[in-house]
């Protein structure tokens, strides 16, 4: 495959998960890497490095965004680490590097990637995660999605179009 017209996906979610959070950014991870998807994640712990594993025991490449200084803070299934050095401000650059953006579960340095994904017009997929509403009307800005296959379909059916 030739990796310069793969998309690049975007698991976003938080570096601290419940269970069923990182067995469904496994799976995520891993359906993104046999579609032939690029995924770009935070690079930490939680469900970034489960999205990680779940690609990289599909063949796939993934790279990490980190805050901090050291690439040695990547998880072990990072290929490509990005040492920014930014904090937070590193989300802006994951969603904007993306095509696509999957958020897992998530506090609200998830929001923050789906607050940023939305504004850059990038399609954003739900798994459990947030909802948005604007004076109490819900909005449907996330698409969301009941399982890990249908995430993943959803997210590179939005950057075909």
């Amino acid at each position: 495959m030739q990796r310069s017209n793969a998309p690049i996906v975007a698991v976003v979610g938080g570096g601290v998960c419940s269970a069923q959070e990182a067995t469904a950014a496994e799976a995520v991870g891993r359906r993104l890497a046999e579609a032939g998807a690029i995924l770009i994640c935070g690079g930490l712990g939680g469900v970034m490095a489960a999205a990680c594993r779940g690609a990289r025991s599909a063949g796939g490449l993934t790279i990490g965004v980190l805050p901090g200084f050291h690439a040695s803070e990547a998880n072990p299934y990072v290929d490509i680490p990005i040492v920014t050095g930014m904090g937070e401000a590193r989300n802006v650059v994951i969603v904007r590097t993306a095509w696509a953006v999957i958020a897992v579960g998530g506090e609200f340095g998830t929001l923050s990637e789906i607050a940023f994904a939305l504004k850059l017009g990038r399609p954003v997929v739900g798994l459990e995660t947030w909802e948005l509403a604007k004076a109490g009307r819900p909005s449907d800005a996330i698409i969301k999605a009941k399982t890990p296959d249908e995430a993943v379909r959803l997210a590179l059916d939005g950057v075909k179009t």
